[in-house]
């Protein structure tokens, strides 16, 4: 069946293709999709196959039941774009302003939208069942998987498997890994409180830009100096604000940043450790502040059965030339929480474009993939998919 399944998901490249390129036209924000999952949703409605919609939010979840009885296997695909101007010089350029697919979700939909429709033409053959699950807002907190588990999207599944297509690596490669594969992501903000006044005067003031300046160096120590080297931890201030006039002292100032962990105790030790470590800080320079730390993603850890299942797929997908394990990212992903939810696996799918030698990184302006990498993806997806039920 492998072999059917394979010549429909070639026939039906074009038509993934132009999926792909009609989301990337028209990106919407985390919790924003309602476009795109009324597009998603039509699309299973067409098929004839069964579809819900309004699943934990803008989720959609589709099912095909096979002839025979079988164990249920879950897919999923995200499905939500970025709050960033698409600088590419391409005909499928985003026609929103200040919104794109800058993380290759695009192509994650319309690889699992083309691989249902093959397998919806195989049902006849096929043994158990298969759950597609399009997943609204993966790039913001609270996310969209949490609430989707919640309505019952994993109800009576047996495993689940994803991907993301990877544009750092070459198409053609699968990388994967046992355990933690993704970090957990939180995000912080401070509020410093200080006194302004003239700048001719520091004397008369508690400057909210110095403290926050002293914060910021403060805060690097906790992971060069408090985290044992062999975890891995990031604490990162990304955005430092306080807009005043050349002569004026400022008596705000604010820091937003993030936190990436893989050890739940080295996640509790920093949240705690930035806390302590704020209020010494500011009692040093008489300042205020309000801290607030956001709880994120948990980490990605796949299960080692089913990484070691997925491998053996891939060995199977004649496009698929380099299976190599990977060293854990940084970078969060709220796949997390079905795989804490029941055993499956999240892996990289090869996806650099041919023409560009750098390429692009996610969440880049001018981030693309090479399309070529979705019927890999769906290739290896559907392997996964079928063998699961032997």
């Amino acid at each position: 069946m492998l072999n059917t399944l394979f010549a429909k998901l070639e026939n039906y490249y074009d038509e993934m293709v132009s999926i792909r390129r009609h989301m990337h036209q028209h990106p919407e924000l985390s919790f924003e999709e309602y476009e795109t999952a009324k597009f998603i949703k039509s699309f299973y409605e067409n098929l004839n196959i069964e579809v819900e919609g309004n699943i934990g939010g803008n989720g959609v979840v589709a099912r095909i039941y096979g002839k025979r009885p079988g164990k249920t296997v879950a897919l999923r695909a995200d499905f939500d774009a970025l709050p960033i101007q698409d600088e590419k010089d391409v005909p499928y350029k985003s026609l929103v302003p200040g919104v794109m697919h800058a993380c290759g979700h695009d192509g994650h939909t319309a690889t699992l939208l083309v691989l249902a429709k093959a397998l919806n033409e195989l049902k006849d053959e096929l043994v158990g069942n298969y759950v597609f699950i399009h997943q609204h807002a993966e790039e913001y907190a609270p996310g969209g998987a949490k609430s989707m588990i919640e309505a019952g999207c994993l109800r009576g599944v047996d495993v689940i498997f994803g991907t993301h297509l990877w544009a750092g690596e070459q198409t053609g490669k699968i990388q994967y890994r046992t355990g933690p594969i993704m970090a957990a992501a939180d995000r912080f903000e401070i509020d410093i409180q200080g006194k302004g006044g003239h700048g001719a005067q520091p004397h008369k003031t508690k400057d909210a830009i110095v403290t926050a300046s002293q914060l910021v160096l403060n805060l690097q120590q906790i992971v060069s100096r408090k985290v044992n080297p062999v975890e891995s931890a990031v604490v990162t201030v990304g955005s430092f604000t306080a807009q005043n006039a050349f002569n004026v002292i400022a008596d705000k100032a604010k820091l937003i940043g993030t936190v990436r962990t893989f050890n739940e105790d080295v996640r509790q030790f920093i949240e705690d450790e930035m806390k302590r470590i704020i209020h010494g800080t500011c009692y040093l320079s008489d300042c205020g502040y309000e801290y607030h730390y956001f709880r994120g993603y948990p980490a990605v850890v796949n299960h080692a059965n089913e990484t070691e299942f997925l491998i053996s797929c891939a060995q199977d997908v004649p496009e698929v030339v380099t299976i190599e394990e990977t060293e854990p990212q940084m970078g969060g992903e709220d796949f997390a929480y079905y795989l804490q939810e029941i055993p499956g696996t999240f892996f990289y799918t090869g996806a650099k474009p041919v023409k560009d030698d750098a390429g692009y990184p996610h969440h880049h302006p001018k981030f693309d993939i090479d399309e070529k990498a979705m019927l890999i993806a769906a290739k290896t997806l559907g392997t996964a998919a079928l063998k699961f039920q032997k």
